[in-house]
């Protein structure tokens, strides 16, 4: 087993605030759905299927694919969000491994999962970090596996307000949904083709959509695999 011990801690606070204030994310977004469906609903045995949910928040995600009868894993560095996912499972006679922890120090041996979903969660993080993230995916994930990410463009509404603390790095936002939510990376597509590095072969998509018809939301929806 190969395991990494930073020095810092990458879990803000405020999240741990967010997720104790606010009863939201209750279902996955359609395109993580789609992932999970094209890679592993074929399975013979889901329950053989093992899957890795980073940065979960009160667990939508692991939720529904717990639901789908897969074995699930989940880490968030917040205590309320990993408490309220394991009461959602409960209620619905579902299990999953929920464990407070570090995403940029993931407590799993390699090539442990078939797949790992981050639903933007690595963008909450500074590039560097996020990079040492998407290596601990990568390191965990068994040969051929998948990883589905889903993070924010620098077309997202909000870009450019705030402080701009490192390229596409921003605090104390201004506008748009990410206002009051710490920090956020805001990538362009050459960060995305850095920090995906580690695997041999990615697609990368955007997915926007308007709110007031003149603010957009955008995402990069990133599937990648890591070689077998």
């Amino acid at each position: 087993m190969t395991t990494s011990t930073p020095a810092i801690s990458s879990f803000d606070p405020v999240w741990e605030q967010i997720f104790r204030d606010n009863a939201w994310g209750q279902y996955p977004p359609e395109h993580l759905i789609r992932f999970v469906a094209r890679k592993f609903y074929g399975a013979p045995d889901r329950s053989q299927v093992r899957l890795l949910d980073v940065g979960s928040g009160p667990g939508a995600c692991s939720w529904y694919m717990a639901r789908e009868g897969f074995r699930v894993s989940a880490i968030d560095g917040s205590a309320s969000a990993i408490r309220r996912l394991e009461e959602r499972l409960a209620a619905d006679g579902l299990r999953a491994d929920a464990v407070v922890g570090d995403i940029v120090s993931l407590p799993w041996a390699d090539a442990t999962f078939d797949g790992v979903v981050d639903n933007a969660a690595i963008y909450c993080n500074r590039f560097e970090l996020a990079k040492r993230m998407v290596h601990e995916a990568h390191r965990v994930l068994k040969p051929g596996g998948a990883f589905y990410s889903a993070s924010f463009t620098d077309r997202m509404w909000g870009y450019g307000t705030g402080v701009e603390v490192e390229p596409g790095g921003f605090v104390n936002l201004t506008e748009g949904p990410l206002a009051g939510r710490g920090f956020s990376l805001l990538m362009g597509r050459a960060q995305v083709d850095e920090l995906f590095r580690p695997f041999a072969h990615k697609t990368v998509d955007r997915l926007s959509y308007t709110v007031g018809e003149v603010n957009t939301v955008e995402l990069w929806i990133v599937q990648a695999t890591k070689a077998g």
